[in-house]
């Protein structure tokens, strides 16, 4: 139903929408009730305040390699396969399978999903997808959704310039 509705008026996909879908289509659609909390994640304000909702629950379970020089405070998840070398996590934060954390600060709030590479790099309150590179960028990143497949990384030193390839309705903020 997702993939048959077009974005209304506010450029979003509506529930309604996608709901009418199915009953025109004569597929069976029930109410459920929903007990606990429950978030409407359509501004990235909201899937970063999820993100921190859900990480305020998580407990502690180291299971990659950290080694000796690294330090580890908090509530932090590392799935296996996951290397951190001379590195800071600060919980809650969770770090999946197959990632790289190298020289680099991870805050608190954070969501690193699998297969990325985070080097020389501080971030906080943020999410970043699986298999995406942030390599020696150069400042903190912070409170920032980071998509799949994405590289962020520092350009040489000459010519000083900015060099981005950006998909629709992206932000992107530069002080």
């Amino acid at each position: 139903a997702v993939k048959a509705i077009k974005p209304s008026w506010r450029n979003e996909l509506e529930i309604t929408d996608a709901i009418q879908y199915l009953v025109e289509h004569e597929y069976k659609v029930q109410p459920h009730l929903v007990s606990g909390w429950w978030k409407d994640t359509g501004k990235i304000e909201d899937i970063l305040e999820a993100n921190r909702l859900i990480l305020e629950t998580i407990t502690g379970d180291i299971q990659g390699d950290v080694d000796e020089t690294s330090k580890i405070n908090g509530q932090v998840a590392i799935e296996k396969g996951v290397k951190v070398r001379n590195s800071i996590i600060r919980g809650p934060a969770i770090i999946g399978a197959n990632t790289e954390i190298l020289d680099s600060y991870i805050g608190p709030f954070t969501s690193i999903q699998n297969d990325c590479r985070i080097i020389h790099t501080e971030i906080e309150h943020s999410i970043v997808l699986e298999r995406s590179e942030i390599i020696e960028v150069g400042s903190r990143i912070d409170e920032s959704l980071i998509g799949r497949e994405v590289k962020i990384f520092k350009c040489p030193p000459r010519p000083s310039v900015f060099r981005f390839m950006v998909g629709d309705k992206s932000e992107i903020g530069i002080k």
